[in-house]
C-alpha cells in the first residue's frame, strides 16, 4: 500500500507547460492530488521524443510526457470556450495550488487571472513561471530551455579548457528543472505561510533569474570584481585556471576526483589509502600529504603568500588522480566514498540507473503500465527523508483520462464525453 505523501490532501492544479511540469510532478509524487489541465487533444510535451517502441506519431508514448508526468491526473479543458473557462475557474476554487506557464497577459485576456480568481479563492498559492517575469517579455527571441540557460548565464560556465571550442549546454531540461525546484520551494513555503497566516501567495517565477543563480560564482564574480570565469573541463568555471578533476582510471573510464583533501583527516585518509596500495615509493608527494595531516590541513581561501600551503594543497589533488589512475573507476569510487571523499564515475543515463548504490538506496522505480501490459524503470526520488512520503502513485495520465471525475467532483455531474480528450 502506498504511504501517505507529506502533502496529503493539497490539491495542485497544473496549466500543462514546459517550465512547470517538473515541479508538478514533484508535488504530486510527495503525495498532493496534482492535475494537469490539456486543451484538447492534449499538451504539444506529448509530441517531444523520444518515443517508447518509435511510436513518434502517438502521443501516450513520449517519454517526456511520461517522466514528468507521474502521480498526476489529465483534464481536458478548453480555455478558448465559455464552458472550459469556467471549468477551469472552478478548478481554481477548490486548488490549494495553481501552477502556469502562460505567456504574460494570456489568462488575463481570458479573465482568469491570478487577481480575480485568487480574490474568489483567498488561500490559492497561485505560481507564474515565465522565462521573464510577468512583467517583462524580454527579448524577442524563441523562448527554449538553450536560451534560458544561455541567457541566465549557465552556458557560458560550462564546457572544456580548450576554449576554441563552443561552450555546451547541459542536458535534460536543466533550465526548467530550475524554475521548477525554485517552484517547488516557494509552493511548500507559501504553504507554510498560509498554515500561519490563513492566505495564499501570487510567485512570480522567472526562468531567467533562476538560471541565473545557479552560475555560482560567474554572476557575482563579474557583479563584485568585475572579472569574468571561464569554463573548465568537468569542474567549476573560474576566473584563473584550476586543476584537473577528471581523471582516467585503470579501466579506461573517466571518474571526477571532487574536492581534494584540505583538513587533516582528509590528508590522512588519502596518505593511509597510498599505503594501503602499496603505491607510496610511485608517489614522491606523499610527504607533502605528512605536512598536510601535521599542519592541521590548508585553508586554499588562505593561499597568497604561503607557498607552502599551495604545494600541500597541490599534492592533495595530484594525490587523488595518482590513486584514480591505478585503480578501476568503480573501485575508486568506492574508496573515495568509504574515506568521505566527494567523488564519483562518469556515467551514462543507463549506468547510473544500475549502479549498486543507486539500486540499494531503492532509485530505479518501476511503475506499471496496464495499457503496455508490463512495468517500465523510472527514476525515482532526488532525495529521502524519514517522512515525506514519496511515491509514483500512477503512471503518466492517458489525454483527458479522469476529464469525467475531475469535473463531476465540481458540479456533483458528470460530463459529456468518454474522458479521453473530450474538451469539456
Amino acid at each position: 500500500m502506498t504511504p501517505p505523501g507529506m502533502l496529503e490532501g493539497i490539491k495542485v492544479v497544473e496549466l500543462a507547460n514546459d517550465g512547470g511540469a517538473l515541479a508538478g510532478k514533484m508535488l504530486a509524487d510527495l503525495g498532493a492530488d496534482g492535475i494537469v489541465v490539456e486543451p484538447p487533444g492534449g499538451h504539444p510535451s506529448r509530441t517531444y521524443g523520444p518515443f517508447v517502441e518509435g511510436r513518434d506519431d502517438d502521443p501516450e508514448a513520449s517519454l517526456w510526457w511520461w517522466y514528468y508526468n507521474t502521480s498526476k491526473r489529465s483534464a481536458v479543458v478548453d480555455l478558448e470556450s465559455e464552458a472550459g473557462r469556467r471549468d477551469f475557474a472552478a478548478l481554481a476554487a477548490t486548488a490549494d495550488v495553481v501552477i502556469e506557464g502562460e505567456p504574460p497577459g494570456r489568462l488575463a485576456s481570458l479573465d482568469l487571472d491570478h487577481d480575480r480568481l485568487r480574490r474568489e479563492n483567498p488561500a490559492l498559492v497561485w505560481v507564474s513561471i515565465t522565462p521573464f517575469g510577468r512583467e517583462h517579455t524580454g527579448p524577442d527571441a524563441p523562448v527554449t530551455d538553450l536560451t534560458i540557460l544561455a541567457g541566465g548565464g549557465p552556458v557560458w560556465n560550462c564546457g572544456y579548457d580548450d576554449h576554441s571550442l563552443p561552450p555546451v549546454r547541459g542536458g535534460g531540461n536543466q533550465a526548467f528543472h530550475v524554475a521548477s525546484v525554485f517552484a517547488v520551494m516557494s509552493v511548500l513555503t507559501a504553504l507554510l505561510a498560509r498554515d500561519r497566516w490563513g492566505v495564499g501567495q501570487h510567485i512570480d517565477l522567472s526562468m531567467h533569474a533562476a538560471a541565473n543563480v545557479t552560475t555560482e560564482s560567474g554572476s557575482y564574480s563579474w557583479m563584485v570584481a568585475g572579472s569574468t570565469v571561464q569554463r573548465q573541463t568537468g569542474r567549476h568555471a573560474a576566473s584563473v585556471p584550476t586543476m584537473d578533476t577528471q581523471i582516467r582510471a585503470a579501466d579506461g573510464r573517466y571518474v571526477s576526483t571532487g574536492f581534494p583533501p584540505n583538513e587533516a583527516k582528509d590528508f590522512q585518509a588519502l596518505l593511509d589509502w597510498i599505503v594501503q596500495l602499496d603505491l607510496v615509493e610511485e608517489f614522491p608527494d606523499s610527504v607533502l600529504l605528512q605536512m598536510g595531516v601535521d599542519r592541521g590541513g590548508v585553508d586554499h581561501r588562505a593561499f597568497a603568500g604561503d607557498p607552502e600551503a599551495q604545494a600541500i594543497y597541490a599534492a592533495g589533488r595530484e594525490g587523488m588522480a595518482f590513486v584514480a589512475s591505478r585503480l578501476s573507476a568503480y573501485d575508486f569510487f568506492i574508496g573515495a566514498q568509504e574515506r568521505d571523499f566527494q567523488c564519483g564515475i562518469v556515467y551514462s543515463p543507463d549506468e547510473a540507473l544500475s549502479d549498486p548504490h543507486f539500486v540499494a538506496r531503492g532509485f530505479p522505480v518501476d511503475v506499471y503500465h496496464p495499457e503496455l501490459g508490463r512495468a517500465v524503470a523510472y527514476p525515482g526520488a532526488p532525495f529521502k527523508s524519514s517522512r515525506d512520503g514519496w511515491s509514483i502513485r500512477r503512471r503518466p495520465p492517458l489525454v483527458g483520462e479522469h476529464t469525467d471525475e475531475v469535473l463531476a467532483s465540481l458540479t456533483g455531474a458528470g460530463r459529456p464525453g468518454s474522458g479521453k480528450g473530450e474538451p469539456s
